[in-house]
């Protein structure tokens, strides 16, 4: 097993560091608040170790688990620390009010992500379309990834894999902005149609 970095220590790095730690990774935590990325690391026991904010991470794939609205200051801090990693941005940049995403016409949050990282780094949208509390529950899930880069493709369906999800791959990072349009519709659907966020998306094939 590997070390997987998360920068962030909110609800949803939580649930996928509980994940990570299930499945016998080690996890860094990494948060511009130290005692909340303690906290976690003590919450998920399993040997998670805390890391020094805008230093090089430990793991060679980085999840970025914050809002993103602050996504990319965060990833301008870290700069040449991100070289050579594999980054999955986990984001939804959906409007306070839901009404749309925040992100310029024909690009996405991944998109706009990748464009502050240096150039051998490699982003990985994923995780966006499942809750926080769904991912916590330990069932298998499928989960849909795009990138642009075929090796960074590979090691996160590897990885995906290994916390006993179902990794479905969607095509180039330009279709982060059609799984950003579904996370914002699994929350539209979990506050009207569904009527619970207890849901999750499955594609059943055959």
């Amino acid at each position: 097993m590997s070390t997987i970095s998360i920068i962030g220590a909110g609800g949803m790095a939580t649930a996928v560091a509980g994940r990570i730690a299930k499945a016998g990774h080690t996890v860094e935590v990494l948060s511009r608040d130290p005692a909340k990325a303690r906290a976690l690391a003590d919450k998920l026991s399993a040997g998670a170790t805390t890391g020094t904010y805008a230093a090089a991470p430990t793991g060679d794939i980085v999840i970025l688990a914050v809002p993103y609205g602050s996504a990319a200051a965060v990833v301008a801090d870290y700069g040449d620390a991100l070289e050579g990693k594999v980054i999955i941005d986990i984001t939804n940049p959906v409007a306070p009010d839901l009404s749309g995403l925040v992100t310029p016409h024909g690009s996405s949050g991944a998109q706009e992500i990748a464009k502050g990282l240096p150039a051998t780094a490699h982003v990985v949208k994923a995780f966006n379309t499942v809750f926080g509390h769904v991912l916590a529950k330990n069932g298998r899930l499928d989960a849909f990834i795009a990138a642009d880069d075929a090796e960074a493709k590979a090691r996160v369906s590897t990885f995906i894999e290994s916390l006993g999800l179902r990794p479905l791959d969607v095509g180039g990072l330009h279709m982060a902005s059609t799984l950003e349009a579904l996370g914002l519709m699994m929350i539209g659907l979990a506050k009207n149609g569904a009527g619970t966020w207890d849901i999750a998306l499955n594609v059943e094939i055959g």
